[in-house]
């Protein structure tokens, strides 16, 4: 989005609003209040997505079909809870640019993590390493940790970390590349977060599989910043697996459940490593409970339990939003929002700014990481104080991400406007 100076303005955002298509969106949604009545800017749906409205109402459903059905309501409920995840299946496949056969709804996102390294990191003495980002988020780390532990492994030998490049702050594609065939038929698993939690950096998924694949290792993703925020396009980038969280750009509440792909290539093989459970039986003679176990032959051999209905129906009210607003729709509203806020806080000057994220719109989604320089926490509590609800990154970074679904440019620039008068 190219604007001058002049249009930095009020008067400016207020008529981007009036011709964005996609407005009438943030009615749907739970807005936080200050004590004065008036909406919080919220900028954190990177963190935890706002409450569709809709959304206390499918619970109450499956509380009332509970109340008066008791175990019943597992056939005869108004949406029964035998098949309850299969309901959600289309609407997230697009969401994450997979076919429907590639996704289920289950667990937490770093409980399908360790299924899926269960299945996708089988290392050898020669075949054991394992590459993520220096920077990933803790948790990944902990489970990639964890798994070379558990297998006999070091992590200070087997886990090779991609960093930056001295003075840089995201990284380069050539260097990914070059990490990758250096460390060439040592590797098991590349496990990358997508999107990265802390820059911004949206990675590019088939490149980076493919110079995986060349050096015959599994490649998969934490989606956790990138579903329902950047289109994924899942199968046609050919990683074998990816696991995402729900709660954050797909509102389904705080600790929703996750949601794990793999590529139907996998389908087939019966002689894939899992960790099994009854869910991941065929459905046919699952509650005959005495056969061996038969995967079914989708991402759904992965499932251990039978699902929790009252998160699931959370994560279901929202993914209806995004069927009806449709995530191209909501990928160019995005990149206009992120565009509009980085060109008012760059107007602030580099002097004072410094926006780690990239600026190419098809390397980042809709969050951006302002590093103010020369300053602390006490700036955020200060805008904080003023109506901001954002996200605080030690030492010094402001992560804020205006989400198309709810979020105005009226919300961007306040923020803007906010941020300005706290620094001076």
């Amino acid at each position: 989005m190219l604007i001058s100076k002049e249009q930095i303005s009020l008067s400016y955002a207020r008529s981007l609003d009036e011709k964005d298509e996609l407005k009438s969106f943030r009615d749907r949604f739970h807005l936080p209040l200050q004590k004065n009545g008036e909406p919080y800017v919220y900028l954190c749906g990177n963190s935890l997505g706002l409450q569709p409205k809709q959304t206390e109402e499918a619970l109450i459903q499956e509380l009332k079909d509970w109340k008066n059905l008791g175990v019943e309501g597992h056939f005869h409920a108004k949406n029964p809870w035998m098949p309850y995840h299969e309901f959600l299946t289309k609407a997230m496949a697009n969401v994450i640019g997979a076919k429907p056969a590639e996704v289920v709804v289950m667990n937490t996102l770093t409980v399908n993590l360790h299924l899926m390294m269960v299945s996708f990191y089988r290392p050898s003495k020669e075949r054991h390493k394992i590459i993520i980002e220096a920077d990933a988020f803790p948790s990944d780390k902990y489970a990639a940790e964890s798994q070379i532990r558990m297998h006999g492994f070091d992590p200070s030998t087997s886990l090779v970390e991609l960093k930056a490049r001295e003075g840089e702050v995201c990284l380069r594609n050539e260097d990914i590349k070059a990490v990758i065939e250096e460390h060439g038929n040592s590797i098991a698993l590349i496990m990358l977060g997508n999107t990265n939690y802390y820059t911004g950096q949206y990675y590019n998924i088939p490149e980076i599989t493919k110079w995986g694949h060349a050096q015959g290792a599994f490649v998969g993703f934490d989606c956790a910043h990138g579903a329902g925020n950047v289109q994924l396009d899942l199968h046609n980038s050919g990683c074998d697996f990816a696991v995402w969280c729900n709660y954050k750009y797909l509102n389904a509440g705080p600790g929703g459940m996750g949601g794990a792909f793999v590529h139907e290539r996998h389908h087939q093989n019966k002689n894939i490593p899992r960790f099994e459970g009854w869910w991941g039986h065929n459905k046919e003679t699952r509650f005959k409970m005495r056969d061996a176990f038969e995967p079914i032959p989708s991402v759904e051999a992965w499932q251990l339990s039978n699902p929790p209905i009252l998160a699931m129906a959370a994560v279901w009210s929202s993914l209806k939003l995004f069927e009806e607003a449709g995530m191209d729709r909501l990928r160019k509203k995005a990149d206009k929002l992120t565009g509009f806020l980085e060109l008012l806080v760059n107007s602030l000057g580099d002097e004072v700014i410094n926006i780690i994220t990239p600026s190419n719109p098809s390397e980042r989604g809709s969050q951006l990481s302002i590093q103010v320089r020369k300053a602390d926490k006490a700036l955020f509590d200060k805008i904080t104080a003023e109506g901001v609800i954002a996200d605080w990154r030690e030492p010094d970074v402001i992560r804020v991400a205006p989400v198309p679904m709810y979020n105005s440019f009226e919300d961007v620039f306040n923020f803007y406007t906010i941020l300005k008068n706290a620094l001076n």
